[in-house]
């Protein structure tokens, strides 16, 4: 049997390069300019979005000022409209924060309510998300609103609907999403690039160093002093 999924990988990558690099380079601007004007990152993503967000949130090589929103209930109750709204009582949104909201479909209340809370107040937000999936999708929020329309940038992460993207002889249906794969990709290019914008702006950009590196203790915690107010709480 062939690695299909690392053809398919292959491919997926092509496509994101291509289609996505103009709008990686506008995410990856909003975060070099918040994280130098004093804002933190904040990333949430409900459900197997966690996974992205944790992706670019207190990692060896991401940003040190960068926080996941956390969801207590683990994306359980992400299809019942107004949970978004009592998570944001725990979320705080300073001048110059910049906030990545992941959802592949893009249709639960949940991420919606987040993504509204963000733009009332007054904060830059970046969705990841499959962007004709999402269109083809009827939104479970009253509003009728998909989480794409509240993007200042929208990163199309390509996925097939239903994210499962392989067929085998003998199965009904599909296996192996793409959406975590692809949203790797997508975040942490914006994550070079940003760092790549503050170095040559002549900013030293606040990086993590890996804690197995001898010295990654004391460096990323001096660093991490600076931002425990913001970085450690809701």
């Amino acid at each position: 049997m062939g690695l299909t999924f690392f053809d398919k990988a292959r491919d997926l990558a092509n496509v994101l390069e291509e289609t996505q690099k103009d709008n990686i380079h506008e995410a990856a601007r909003l975060v070099a300019e918040g994280i130098m004007n004093g804002g933190i990152l904040q990333a949430f993503g409900s459900g197997h979005s966690y996974a992205a967000a944790i992706e670019i949130c207190g990692r060896a090589g991401g940003l040190i000022p960068s926080k996941v929103i956390f969801d207590p209930a683990g994306g359980m109750y992400e299809s019942i409209e107004g949970v978004g709204k009592l998570l944001t009582h725990r979320m705080q949104a300073k001048k110059n924060d910049i906030f990545f909201l992941i959802s592949n479909s893009g249709r639960n209340p949940m991420s919606i309510e987040l993504a509204e809370w963000v733009k009332n107040s007054g904060n830059k937000l970046v969705v990841v998300t499959a962007l004709d999936a999402s269109k083809a999708s009827t939104s479970r929020h009253s509003s009728g609103k998909l989480l794409y329309e509240f993007g200042d940038v929208v990163l199309d992460n390509k996925s097939e609907f239903g994210d499962a993207a392989l067929e085998l002889p003998g199965l009904e249906g599909k296996v192996c999403g793409t959406s975590s794969f692809s949203a790797v990709l997508l975040l942490q290019q914006v994550i070079y690039e940003a760092v790549q914008m503050m170095i040559e702006k002549g900013y030293t950009p606040p990086v993590y160093r890996s804690a197995n590196i001898d010295g990654g203790y004391e460096y990323n915690f001096a660093l991490e002093d600076v931002y425990a107010d913001r970085i450690f709480h809701y």
